[in-house]
């Protein structure tokens, strides 16, 4: 299929400076979709068919039963864009009924490899399976997924626009669903308000009801805490973990190493396209042991020039020192104790974002680079 002319919507018509576009790739051409129109294209591809070079090539994707133990699985996948290898050999395998993480720098590939499990893009070779069959079958049916730009029917009310996008993926009245979904949200009070009356804290949970609201069994979330404020992530927060304990599995990419240690079952972190971490939050510490002390001191610059310490990290009222080896923790303690006042210390397995920053920070870069 040829790139068309213009890059427009697929579905509306409307450009880049309208709406945010999505880049879509089938029998290795590209055209173009918005995030409102995704789910149809997603769910429904029969809709959209016609107005695809090789009209009727598309079909709907089968909604049986297909597969258990493992949700997703990966294998040997490499995608590319021109002389950039975006996803490189990356194998990975989602448990059912747990909650996944993806970590990893801007442009490492976490967008691309969730959006080639939905196939919104086609990987170059390697293999994908959703629920035990290969991509090309997979259940869409049976995958919500909330994109990172967000796009809802602004003109639509909210419980209207959350049956017509739960009603593509199931089939079947979904009012009991939707009135559930929005007060377990606390959004009862906006259900028959426009979406533009939304706030965009607002707009990001009624997008995340539209994705869970079918009840699929595989949830893909992409950067799902950007933007909401303390109280709406923990509410956001409370309904994966509700659905996880339903039996749902969960597969979210994030920049927030806090929420992936308090969260995920296992991580995966990608950096430069390939696979670095992979396991359990326990099993990647494990592979760096206690090598981290931490301090809470206000005087961060009286810990300075300490032998023994390959890094120190000063957080203001708390300081992060990673050892060398050359001397225990023990003896360091010692000696910041001449030095300043210490209420409290402890010695640790280094955290998520100290082994993140070990791997992919500017330290970690200019030696990779060198």
């Amino acid at each position: 299929m040829s790139a068309p002319a213009a890059k427009v919507c697929l579905a509306c018509g409307r450009g880049p400076e309208e709406v945010p576009l999505l880049a879509m790739e089938y029998r290795g051409g590209t055209f173009w979709i918005c995030p409102q129109h995704l789910p149809v294209l997603i769910h429904k591809p029969s809709q959209l068919a016609d107005r695809l070079p090789g009209a009727g090539q598309l079909r709907p994707a089968r909604h049986d039963d297909c597969g258990h133990m493992t949700a997703g699985a990966i294998e040997s996948v490499t995608k590319t864009y021109g002389p950039v290898v975006a996803v490189d050999d990356l194998s990975l395998v989602v448990p059912e009924g747990t909650i996944y993480g993806f970590i990893g720098p801007n442009g490492s590939g976490k967008t691309t490899t969730l959006r080639m499990i939905l196939h919104i893009i086609e990987a170059d070779r390697g293999t994908i399976r959703v629920f035990g069959e290969t991509l090309r079958s997979a259940c869409t049916a049976r995958i919500g997924y909330v994109p990172e730009e967000r796009g809802l029917y602004r003109k639509m009310k909210v419980r209207e626009v959350l049956e017509y996008l739960g009603g593509l993926m199931r089939a079947g009245p979904l009012r009991q669903e939707v009135d559930a979904w929005l007060e377990r949200l606390d959004l009862t009070a906006w259900a028959d308000k426009k979406v533009e009356a939304l706030s965009k804290g607002m707009s990001q949970k009624v997008q995340f009801i539209a994705a869970v609201v079918a009840r699929p069994p595989l949830l893909v979330l992409d950067e799902p805490f950007t933007g909401l404020d303390p109280v709406n992530a923990d509410v956001l927060r409370e309904a994966i973990l509700w659905l996880r304990a339903e039996g749902t599995t969960v597969l979210f990419s994030t920049h927030d190493m806090a929420v992936a240690e308090r969260m995920c079952d296992t991580i995966l972190m990608i950096f430069r396209g390939k696979k670095v971490l992979d396991g359990t939050l326990a099993a990647i510490q494990d592979r760096y042991g206690t090598d981290t002390v931490r301090i809470r001191s206000g005087d961060g610059q009286a810990l300075a020039g300490l032998a023994g310490v390959e890094r120190l990290t000063d957080f203001g009222q708390v300081q992060e020192l990673r050892l060398d080896g050359t001397r225990s923790a023990q003896d360091l303690v010692r000696e910041i104790l001449g030095r300043t006042t210490v209420t409290s210390f402890e010695v640790m397995r280094p955290s998520l974002r100290d082994i993140f920053l070990r791997i992919a920070g500017p330290e970690a870069r200019e030696a990779s680079d060198a």
